[in-house]
């Protein structure tokens, strides 16, 4: 019989060997282009802050990060992606809200706080509520009254089902009293397009609709941070309308599980000095919006801080598989 000492010995040294190279590829990373994957499509408020902060960590790495445009399935494509890609860090997604309703929502064989590697979060979005310029619904008491008497007529859209806007937008129509009319749509671009033709009578967005408002072709009834946007100082909060909500739907990069600890460090270092370069601070302030960093232990620990949040909310809106 082989001693169990040397058994010991024999499997130490083949594990180490095993990992030698490992350390070795991690090192050298990145060896070629970065893919991230993002939720949204091309020309919108997340595709440009995106491409700012991937040109900026693209010069940090030495290597492009690529953006790829995978829109639809309410921002959940990329981290579905995640779970059939090497993990080698040379494809990453960004991390909408919406992952974390995903398993309450729809049948997945995959674990969004185990099976994703968290690597940093980035920002939040800012939201609102916005009608055409010419709407008879001049402010919230408008909106509010004319739901209440034409319930489920009231026509809104937003970026998707169960997005932030979606699930947000009803949990005010909950609170409010009214019933609301929702229409998905895959991004800003299409929203925008479809509330200034008429086919609307509002939108629940992050602020890509900023420069339609700027221009006089859309109106903000109101906006969902703790405070006033100063884009838009006239619009007011939700809290101040006395709907107790606050929403930002923060939104970082994760890669897949089992992505060496090496290579999420490098990734995180290089996405962090991107988000301090005056360049993604200036294309965030665009749409009000904020850097808003986390680690990635912090990053991970808020995966599973949110997944129980949701849950609640998912429940309370009757969403959830089988209800």
């Amino acid at each position: 019989m082989i001693p169990r000492s040397l058994l010991l010995r024999a499997t130490m040294l083949v594990a180490l060997t095993a990992a030698a190279p490992l350390a070795a590829w991690a090192q050298t990373f990145p060896a070629k282009p970065i893919k991230l994957v993002i939720a949204f499509p091309a020309g919108g408020p997340t595709d440009i802050t995106m491409r700012q902060l991937a040109d900026n960590a693209s010069k940090i790495l030495g290597q492009p990060v690529i953006i790829d445009n995978k829109p639809g399935a309410g921002g959940t494509l990329p981290a579905q992606a995640l779970q059939t890609t090497a993990p080698d860090g040379y494809t990453i997604g960004q991390i909408p809200l919406g992952v974390f309703r995903l398993g309450y929502t729809t049948k997945i064989n995959w674990d969004p706080i185990k099976d994703i590697s968290y690597v940093i979060n980035v920002t939040g979005y800012a939201f609102g509520i916005v009608v055409p310029a010419d709407s008879p619904l001049k402010n919230w008491a408008d909106f509010v009254a004319y739901a209440k008497a034409n319930p489920g007529k009231l026509t809104y859209g937003s970026t998707g089902t169960l997005t932030s806007p979606h699930l947000t937008t009803e949990l005010i129509a909950q609170k409010a009293g009214i019933e609301l009319q929702h229409v998905p749509y895959k991004g800003s671009a299409d929203l925008s397009l479809a509330v200034l033709s008429g086919q609307l009578m509002a939108a629940a967005d992050s602020t890509g609709f900023a420069p339609q408002v700027e221009a006089g072709k859309l109106r903000v009834l109101n906006t969902w941070g703790e405070k006033r946007l100063a884009k838009f100082p006239d619009a007011p909060t939700l809290k101040e309308l006395g709907i107790d909500i606050v929403q930002n739907s923060p939104f970082g990069i994760g890669a897949p599980k089992g992505t060496p600890p090496e290579v999420v460090k490098k990734l995180h270092d290089a996405f962090k000095q991107a988000m301090e370069e005056p360049s993604y601070v200036a294309a965030l302030g665009k749409y009000d919006m904020l850097p808003d960093y986390k680690s990635s232990a912090q990053y991970s620990q808020f995966a599973k801080d949110t997944v129980a949040r949701e849950k609640v909310i998912i429940e309370k809106l009757g969403l959830a598989k089988g209800q």
